[in-house]
């Protein structure tokens, strides 16, 4: 997919768009284990090194969970691609780190790291501000399949609903429904996780074009929507 990108990092609703982002007081927060397990299971995914969730601030922008990736808590705001990829109104991103492709960032450091790809898909609040990605980063250059854009897509959704659950228990105070979100979701990933596995070890790598194995993992991302949604839905009557 051929990205045109924005000539400035600022979007107009920048405004809008920061206040959706600081109203989850989820930016530049300790690691919390369901968002490093996401990452975790989208690196096995996708068979990246690298996957990120993101979270674009004023200045920087902020790792939430990262696998692959030590000691980066968050890059200067024209050095990550995260920054310009919510600036396109598309569902998937999908781009190489030369300077030819996105002129408004800073390379440095993803090349240093010998970087070449980049796909992710937005965070996304309620109102439709996009606050940040879901990413998959890897050393060789490729594109996605349709098949691949989907799950990428699906799972920008989990994470934005799970954000979203967050907040809502935040909000409230209630710290131990979080906790307990967090370990039925985590259950629930771990299962995935355990599945990803046995498909990687019996067909020797993860197809996300092949028809069953697809079909399989949407099933899985399925049943964790129907966890948010019931969690979500139990919040909005009390």
């Amino acid at each position: 997919m051929s990205i045109s990108f924005p000539d400035s990092l600022i979007p107009a609703d920048e405004a809008a768009r920061l206040r959706a982002l600081h109203l989850y007081q989820i930016a530049n927060t300790p690691p919390e284990p369901i968002f490093d397990e996401y990452v975790a299971w989208a690196a096995k995914l996708f068979s990246t090194p690298i996957a990120v969730i993101s979270l674009v601030d004023e200045e920087h922008v902020w790792f939430k969970a990262a696998a692959g990736v030590d000691g980066v808590p968050q890059l200067p705001r024209n050095s990550s691609l995260c920054s310009a990829a919510i600036l396109v109104d598309v569902p998937i991103v999908t781009s190489d780190y030369s300077p030819d492709s996105c002129q408004i960032i800073k390379q440095d450091v993803a090349l240093q790291m010998g970087l070449n790809f980049y796909a992710g898909a937005a965070l996304r609040t309620p109102d439709g501000s996009r606050i940040g990605m879901m990413a998959v980063i890897g050393q060789e250059e490729r594109v996605l399949s349709e098949a691949e854009e989907e799950v990428l897509k699906h799972l920008s959704v989990l994470v934005s609903r799970t954000i979203e659950l967050r907040f809502q228990y935040l909000q409230a105070e209630h710290n131990a429904d979080w906790e307990a979100a967090q370990r039925e979701l985590s259950a629930t990933l771990d299962d995935n996780a355990t599945l990803t596995r046995y498909l990687m070890a019996r067909n020797n790598g993860l197809n996300l074009n092949d028809p069953g194995i697809h079909t399989l993992v949407v099933a899985r991302m399925a049943g964790m929507t129907k966890v948010l949604d019931r969690r979500i839905g139990e919040n909005d009557v009390q």
